[in-house]
């Protein structure tokens, strides 16, 4: 799945991500609105992983959607 696709249903998808990593919060996808770059850094946040392990999970989800 791609980005531009992911950022038009992200509405849709959030839950899905919140049930992924529970540690996001409302704001944190408020504020991500389908960026993944932006959701990278999230994650090396909330979950103290490498950018490099964060973007393998983030297309890990893609690819599972």
């Amino acid at each position: 799945m791609n980005e531009d696709k992911i950022k038009g249903q992200w509405k849709q998808i959030t839950g899905k991500i919140k049930e992924h990593w529970g540690e996001l919060t409302d704001d944190d996808l408020k504020v991500a609105e389908g960026n993944s770059e932006y959701l990278e850094g999230i994650l090396q946040e909330r979950y103290g992983i490498a950018r490099d392990e964060a973007k393998k999970q983030i297309k890990k989800f893609h690819d599972s959607l």
